[in-house]
């Protein structure tokens, strides 16, 4: 049995006719091509106007030439014609040479009477031409078409003497010929040999442009192939970047992008398996309990107080990783003008209920922030809260502020068991907790980076000034609302520096 011949794969063709580079590629080509098209008319264009300025010199010359000839001498006698058109046309045509697309032709008494030499059509046998011409009284400028192809011509009335009465009159005619098929056909023949030159090199700059194309493409296709090396359990892949240009940028974005997923996707698996280790202990006591319950009412009743306790503990940890979810949305921070002198004052009330501590209020500067109240009172209630799980009953714990520049700085400070500078960043983690120090909370480690989460919605920082034995400053750095007068002259100044 013959062998099939392979079938054309057009599934596999449609996808390439729809591609980035082809697309490129057909808008440069049709662009290039318009442009080419463009250019050969104009140009094309200017030739043929070239050519009817230069019949228009030449019907101009011809006729201007005889004209001096019949206001002037005989060469041959040196002597005036008196007013002889035979002599006039006999001298004029035989010592004019015309070109090989131009003709003369010379009327006396309404006949023909000369015609230049091998003429490229003989427009004296045509009758209508000769009717046209034969008795004109002024001077014509007309178009016809003849066997030689159009035909260009200029004619006007000669003045003769008549013999008879010997005065002047109009006796004869003189017509300037120029035929333009030849001249035309040279435009289109340069024309037709520039197109097939435009055509050719049409055809090697879209190789070009196919190829230039291509490498240029080259980094989203290597952007493609490695998102689609991309996979849960991998995201190290990274796009390769070269150069400074808007691909390189892509290319530098697109890892940036790769970059936060990874992070995020690692922070998202630390945090379900910290949330999963916190919820286990509180279920399994609550299960355990549950179990070994008797019948006793004493003993039911205990039972139901621990399980309650544990639910709470599962019912705050719920509460905080809600809140620490709703950090990453927009809404978040509800911004609007606060007055650090009056927020202060109020949050030290509150907290100084807390516990038996020595609370001490350290004023607050007049200073206006673009903040929201309530994050900021349950940032700095968490800080006095962490301060009380490590100090002991008299220890200072202050609460106060200043402004230093744009910035103001709001601070809980305690003279408690303080944080060893291996734990002054992992305490701000989710779930973390110091490591040199025993647990003295029910929390689940996530006080702190609440904290964090709600300084970074307003756009400031936290710094920690720490030391064991001596106690820790937890500072929250903020931007302060400025006036406007301040804003225009800080944007005047930025734009001094651009």
């Amino acid at each position: 049995m013959a062998s099939r011949r392979p079938r054309f794969r057009w599934r596999r063709l449609v996808p390439r006719l729809r591609s980035t580079r082809t697309r490129i590629l057909v808008a440069y080509i049709l662009l290039l091509a318009t442009s080419l098209l463009v250019a050969g008319f104009a140009a094309r264009t200017v030739l043929v106007e070239g050519i009817r300025e230069g019949v228009e010199t030449d019907l101009t010359q011809e006729v201007e030439e005889l004209q001096r000839l019949v206001g002037g001498n005989d060469p041959s006698t040196g002597l005036p014609f008196a007013g002889d058109l035979r002599a006039i046309f006999d001298t004029f045509f035989e010592r004019n040479a015309t070109a090989e697309d131009e003709a003369l032709y010379a009327f006396v008494a309404g006949d023909p009477y000369l015609t230049s030499a091998s003429p490229p059509a003989q427009l004296t046998a045509d009758p209508a031409f000769v009717r046209e011409v034969r008795g004109l009284t002024e001077p014509r400028r007309g178009h016809l078409e003849s066997s030689a192809g159009p035909v260009e011509y200029l004619a006007v009335p000669v003045v003769g003497t008549d013999p008879a009465t010997q005065q002047p009159s109009i006796q004869g005619v003189f017509v300037v010929a120029e035929f333009t098929e030849d001249r035309l056909a040279r435009v289109d023949t340069t024309m037709g040999r520039i197109g097939l030159a435009l055509l050719a090199l049409l055809a090697v700059v879209s190789v070009a442009a196919y190829v230039v194309a291509g490498r240029l493409l080259a980094p989203l296709r290597r952007a493609v192939e490695t998102a689609r090396a991309i996979h849960e359990n991998d995201l190290s892949a990274r796009m390769p970047v070269s150069g400074s240009d808007e691909i390189a940028e892509l290319g530098q974005t697109f890892n940036e992008m790769l970059d936060r997923v990874e992070r995020a996707l690692a922070s998202q698996r630390d945090f379900v398996s910290d949330a999963g280790h916190e919820l286990r202990t509180p279920i399994t006591i609550v299960r355990g309990h549950l179990e070994v319950m008797t019948d006793d009412p004493a003993d039911r009743e205990e039972t139901v107080a621990l399980v309650l306790d544990e639910l709470d503990r599962m019912a705050r940890l719920v509460h905080d990783l809600l809140l620490l979810s709703r950090s990453e949305r927009p809404d978040f921070i509800d911004h609007r003008t606060v007055a650090v002198q009056t927020l202060l004052p109020d949050v030290f009330a509150k907290v100084s209920a807390l516990a038996d501590r020595e609370w001490v209020y350290d004023g607050a500067v007049p200073s206006d922030l673009e903040a929201d109240p309530q994050r900021l009172t349950q940032a700095l209630t968490q800080l006095a809260q962490n301060a009380v799980q490590h100090t002991t009953p008299g220890q200072v714990i202050a609460l106060g502020a200043s402004r230093d520049g744009d910035h103001v700085h709001i601070w809980v400070r305690d003279e408690g068991e303080g944080v060893a500078e291996v734990d002054r960043d992992r305490i701000f983690e989710r779930f973390a907790r110091a490591t040199a120090q025993p647990r003295r909370s029910d929390g689940h480690g996530l006080g702190l980076a609440i904290v964090m989460a709600v300084v970074e919605g307003h756009g400031g920082q936290v710094r920690l000034d720490s030391e064991v034995g001596r106690g820790s400053t937890f500072r929250l750095v903020l931007p302060a609302k400025r006036s406007g007068r301040a804003r225009g002259r800080a944007e005047h100044d930025r734009g001094d520096r651009a």
